[in-house]
């Protein structure tokens, strides 16, 4: 398949530090600089007691109450040597969540071992919930796919076929119908968990559009802000392809089409193009119908099981 290349990246801390809003205890001056890498994060309850099988220094540790408690209770030079052994793993990065006061051992490792150490008023829990969602969406696998992206009706639809087959045209007759373009030309597919993909355009391209014949146009500036979108849920493929006499399409709608991307089979169509077909039309009625099976009605189904009992009468 085309463009199937795979990136996952990873996510500058400053970036997670503006997002969260977190105060700084100690920054060091590479801080900039500093990548995280791991969608997972660690409670450092067992590394706190000597544990250290397992340990992954790439994951941000986040403390809260629980372990403030255990390190409270400890003799001075007991949690001294536990909170040494535990930072001189040199974790990526340290945040203690509640607004907990840091104990004065950990700010003086931090600046010894270079550890960015930071503060959240944010409880853990809720803390710890908000950034691996945060970071599954900025680690997401990623893929860049030549096609147009737009919400119909709520659902997020991927068109795909050959350049010049109508995508972009089809694009532009549904903004004006009042639906709203994610991306044209090339969509940024990422997996954002196992069962959800999201979609949306380069920022260099984003809201512009190419037509033949007239060149780049602003879909915002021309349509206004409720025509765009940055990004969407993609929930059905729909594949142009040039009308073939004598080729066979699904005219009831039983067979379940998917298209795979990135592992996951998302439902699929496939729609034939010839001049006389309003696709964009067709693609709203394709839209409609893909809710009405998310809401647990085939129309298809139903048509065929009426047919079955006429036949057996």
């Amino acid at each position: 398949m085309e463009n199937e290349a795979t990136t996952t990246g990873a996510v500058l801390l400053t970036k997670l530090i503006e997002e969260f809003k977190l105060e700084s205890i100690y920054a060091p001056e590479n801080l900039e600089s500093i990548k995280i890498t791991r969608a997972e994060i660690h409670r450092p309850g067992l590394p706190l007691t000597g544990f250290f099988d397992y340990f992954d220094p790439e994951r941000i540790q986040i403390l809260g109450r629980a372990e403030s408690i255990y390190l409270e209770k400890l003799e001075a030079s007991d949690r001294y040597n536990k909170i040494r052994a535990f930072m001189e793993k040199r974790p990526v990065c340290v945040i203690i969540a509640r607004d907990l006061v840091p104990f004065p051992e950990m700010i003086e490792m931090a600046k010894e071992f270079n550890i960015p150490f930071f503060t959240t008023s944010i409880s853990t829990n809720s803390f710890v919930s908000s950034i691996i969602a945060s970071l599954h969406v900025h680690l997401a696998p990623t893929i860049t796919r030549h096609g147009v992206l737009v919400e119909v009706y709520g659902l997020g639809l991927l068109i795909l076929g050959d350049s010049g087959i109508g995508k972009s045209e089809t694009a532009i007759e549904l903004i004006k119908r009042g639906h709203r373009l994610i991306a044209d030309d090339a969509v940024e597919i990422s997996k954002v968990s196992e069962k959800a993909l999201v979609g949306k355009a380069p920022e260099i391209i984003r809201y512009y559009m190419e037509l033949r014949g007239i060149g780049i146009v602003d879909i915002r500036r021309i349509f206004g802000i409720g025509s765009v979108k940055e990004t969407e849920k993609i929930q059905l493929v729909i594949k142009l392809e040039p009308w073939i006499d004598g080729k066979i399409y699904d005219r009831m709608g039983l067979e379940n089409e998917t298209y795979n991307i990135l592992g996951l089979d998302i439902p699929a169509i496939t729609i034939p193009v010839r001049p006389g077909r309003n696709l964009a039309v067709i693609l709203e009625i394709a839209a409609m119908n893909a809710r009405l099976k998310l809401q647990g009605y085939n129309t298809a189904e139903e048509f065929n099981k009426k047919l079955e009992e006429i036949y057996k009468a």
